[in-house]
């Protein structure tokens, strides 16, 4: 966002996103409603501080899943973790779908929801471990332990659909939401 020339400020609220994601499969929900209702939960939730205290505008909340062979995955919690995950996932496809919600006063008034499906390359088991010793810890940081925007774009040989929802927020279409709502400049 801050690429974009958009000004805005960042407030942490943490939601149980576990809690959220157990409740919902446990319901049969889909990835894309599991992403739905975690961009929701953390709009809505900073959404109602602000307006205890006395504030409002526009909060934007994103979150994103990660599915392969029909399986939503979480975070790795460590590097040898990220390992194991980036080694199941070599030579195989699988999907990110991410969701954006902004929230008014309270209420959610526009949403995204993005599907992205990327091809990881059949890399060799020393790149992995150059790469692994490259990103670190970083790897914990994103449910596929790669950072797109960074190295782990050497892991791909194909994506189809929207660069930025891979990075985490579908840009482009909050962008235009924005402009619609007058909230940046057209």
């Amino acid at each position: 966002m801050s690429g974009a020339g958009l000004d805005f400020e960042v407030i942490v609220k943490p939601v149980d996103e576990a809690a959220i994601k157990t409740a919902m499969l446990s319901e049969g929900a889909r990835p894309r409603e599991i992403a739905d209702a975690l961009a929701e939960a953390k709009a809505l939730r900073v959404s109602r501080a602000l307006m205890m205290e006395g504030r409002s505008g526009l909060v934007i909340g994103a979150d994103q899943v990660m599915v392969m062979d029909d399986v939503l995955f979480d975070k790795p919690v460590s590097v040898e973790a990220a390992r194991d995950r980036l080694k199941a996932m070599r030579g195989e496809r699988h999907e990110l779908v991410g969701s954006v919600v902004v929230a008014r006063d309270g209420t959610p008034v526009w949403r995204h929801v993005s599907e992205t499906r990327l091809w990881m390359r059949d890399f060799s088991d020393a790149f992995l471990e150059d790469y692994l010793s490259r990103e670190g810890d970083l790897v914990t940081k994103s449910v596929g332990a790669y950072r797109f925007e960074g190295p782990g774009a050497q892991l791909f040989t194909k994506v189809e659909g929207d660069f930025f929802s891979i990075l985490g927020l579908s840009l482009l279409p909050l962008l235009q939401y924005l402009r619609d709502c007058g909230a940046v400049a057209t």
